[in-house]
Order: structure tokens, then C-alpha cells, then sequence
């Protein structure tokens, strides 16, 4: 069966005035001849994303929307009306949330976090910025794993960020050594699984781990500037977050590392690339 509001590899049953009949071997979807790669034929088979028209019928493209129904995707408002919002979806139709699935009003040009999902009601393929309710418990993950995150907002404390398309947890800001803001994607880690259920995350790995994954960042920059690096044990944190993006306590433990391999040599304000034959 064809789902509605995701992407489906299906074969081009037949060609027709308006474009191709594509089939899953059950159902039937038109794919809009704009919308057809050039030499298209019967028995082909295309990645397709199908969503609802206007007049509620499905309909094929290989436009590529920013997110799929029972996804979260940060959208840009593109019109408000009497009837709620419209937001930019990457496709022909945009995406709508009524007024009764807005947390606070939303106006053209605004960027939100949505959850998309279809209405039961109206059949149609919506949104929402009332996303908690659809959030999961971690109960699949643990400590240390590996996460996909998407940030969802900044708070006093830092930036709640959704984690495999499922779960929240919480960034903390002074754990946070790079610059970040909401709608952003980024690769995480989990950090801690309270009793309750609340997760803290992290960016970075844990321990040498981390050393070993970004030691070639250091590396890099010393290729790159005459194998010098300004920055040493006595250089003040902030310097060495504003050039690169880290904690001192992260940028001591690789530089030890790339010394104890012999690679650099380490003063108080100065790394250098040892030149190797």
C-alpha cells in the first residue's frame, strides 16, 4: 500500500497525457510530467514522494520536502490567513497548522519546529509546533550512544534538541563549545538517562574517544598556517574556543596526545608541527 506523506520506490505502470502511472503492485499514483525524469518508461522504477493535492488526492514528485509525515523538520512560515499557517515544505503544496496546533502565533518568515502528521479529522497531511506530544521515551538507548540531533530550542539552561527523530534531551550550554542554534543537525552523544526519563546529551564523545575523533582538526590547521598554532598549556580558554570551536580541557588532552606520538612539539602559547622525514 502506498503511503501517504513518505517516499516510496514504485514502477512506472503506464504513460498518460498529464505524466506516468506508477504502481506498488496494489495502488495507483500519477507522477505530474514536470515532475518526470527525461527517458522515463513503462516498467521503470523511481523513488517517489507522495503527498495529497489540493483536492486531497495523492499525487507523485521527485521534489525532495524538507520532512516526511511522523518527522520533525524546522520550516519557515510562508503566509498566515484566517485559516492558520502555511509553511514552506520544499514542494508544490505547503504544509498547514491551524491555529489550534500553534504554541504562539506565527508570522511569514518565522522558522518553527513542527512534527508532521495527518489529521484524522480532514484526512489531510498537517503540522504541528505542539511536537512534545509525540516525543518517546529513550527506552531504546543507552549511555554513550551515538544520536542524530536536531536542535529544537535555546532555554536558560541550553538547547532542548530532538534525538533520532524521537526522543528530547537537553545540551548545557557550558557544555556546548561550538556555535549551534535551533533547526541546526548534528552528530551527538548520549550523556546521561536520569530515573526519570530525561536525557542529557553531549556533542562531543567521551574521554580519548573525542581526543582521537578531532586530534586531526589540530593537525589540519598546523598544515595549513606553517605548522604553528598559536595556542598552548597557558592559553586562556577563550582563545582557544574562538579559534577552535573547543574546551581547553578537550584541546590539552589532543595536543598531549599528538606530543606523546611525537607529531608536535608544545610551549606555553605555541604548538608546532614537528617535521617529519
Amino acid at each position: 500500500m502506498i503511503e501517504i506523506g513518505k517516499y516510496s520506490d514504485l514502477e512506472v505502470k503506464a504513460k498518460a497525457p498529464m505524466g506516468f502511472y506508477l504502481t506498488d503492485g496494489l495502488e495507483d499514483v500519477l507522477l505530474p510530467q514536470r515532475h518526470a525524469p527525461e527517458e522515463l518508461k513503462t516498467g521503470d522504477v523511481l523513488k517517489v514522494f507522495v503527498y495529497l493535492d489540493n483536492d486531497n488526492r495523492p499525487v507523485a514528485t521527485t521534489d525532495e520536502p524538507y520532512g516526511e509525515v511522523e518527522e520533525f523538520a524546522f520550516l519557515r512560515v510562508k503566509e498566515v490567513n484566517q485559516h492558520g499557517a502555511f509553511l514552506d515544505w520544499g514542494i508544490a503544496k505547503d504544509l498547514f497548522v491551524a491555529f489550534s496546533e500553534q504554541r504562539k502565533d506565527m508570522a511569514p518568515g518565522e522558522f518553527h519546529l513542527v512534527y508532521i502528521f495527518i489529521d484524522t479529522l480532514s484526512n489531510r497531511i498537517a503540522a504541528t509546533t505542539r511536537w512534545s506530544q509525540y516525543l518517546e521515551e529513550p527506552v531504546d538507548f543507552k549511555e554513550g550512544d551515538e544520536v542524530e540531533l536536531l536542535i529544537a530550542e535555546e532555554t536558560d539552561l541550553g538547547y532542548r534538541a530532538i534525538f533520532n527523530n524521537c526522543c528530547e534531551g537537553l545540551l548545557y550550554k557550558n557544555e556546548v563549545f561550538e556555535r549551534i542554534k535551533p533547526g541546526d543537525k548534528r552528530r551527538g552523544y548520549i550523556r546521561v538517562i536520569r530515573d526519570d526519563g530525561k536525557v542529557d546529551l553531549r556533542l562531543q564523545a567521551e574521554g580519548y574517544t573525542n581526543v582521537e575523533n578531532t586530534s586531526h582538526l589540530i593537525l589540519k590547521y598546523l598544515k595549513e598556517h606553517n605548522g604553528i598554532l598559536p595556542l598552548g598549556d597557558k592559553s586562556a580558554a577563550e582563545d582557544i574556543y574562538s579559534q577552535l570551536s573547543m574546551s581547553k580541557k578537550t584541546f590539552k588532552k589532543i595536543i598531549g596526545s599528538l606530543y606523546k606520538q611525537k607529531l608536535v612539539t608544545i610551549d606555553d602559547f605555541e604548538v608546532r608541527l614537528v617535521e617529519l622525514e
